[in-house]
């Protein structure tokens, strides 16, 4: 029998670690959230690396591939909200409301999102507080991973087992 997911996405945009692909993949198969990774990529999707830190999860992550982020956004139902977390945002990740059916979208380990997607986003661009001055970001996988279940936390936690 097949158990409700969070009802999420994560949007990985041309990823270039794998291993931080890999802990986002086990995340999402435990949240059962579907992944959407925007090509490029930093690496073969048979990378080793990226197996490893996804260990046997990968057969239970549904995922896609895109080839760029044009495609990826036409595939987006014009309902769905779309959060993009990247440093400067105007909102507080945890002072976001989120429904079932959001895109929770993270950039590139080195440059992040594009600037002007976050800014055409409004409020939907969220930020993870930082307290240190010299502490330019956290790894790509620990900001999906607050984010994420910061949003299954407001949704009630659906699908627990």
């Amino acid at each position: 029998m097949s158990r409700p997911g969070s009802g999420l996405n994560v949007v990985l945009v041309e990823p270039e670690i794998p291993p931080n692909t890999g802990n986002v993949a086990r995340l999402c198969a435990a949240t059962r959230t579907r992944l959407h990774l925007v090509e490029p990529l930093g690496f073969e999707l048979g990378d080793r690396q990226l197996k490893r830190a996804g260990m046997d999860y990968w057969q239970h992550v549904e995922w896609q591939a895109w080839p760029d982020w044009k495609a990826f956004a036409a595939s987006v139902s014009p309902e769905a909200k779309l959060w993009f977390v990247e440093s400067g945002g105007p909102t507080r990740y945890a002072d976001a409301l989120f429904s079932s059916g959001d895109y929770l979208i993270f950039g590139r380990e080195t440059v992040g999102l594009p600037g002007q997607l976050c800014r055409a986003a409004g409020d939907r661009w969220l930020r993870i507080p930082m307290f240190h001055d010299e502490a330019r970001s956290l790894n790509l996988s620990n900001c999906v991973a607050l984010v994420l279940y910061e949003a299954v936390q407001q949704l009630g936690f659906e699908g627990e087992v």
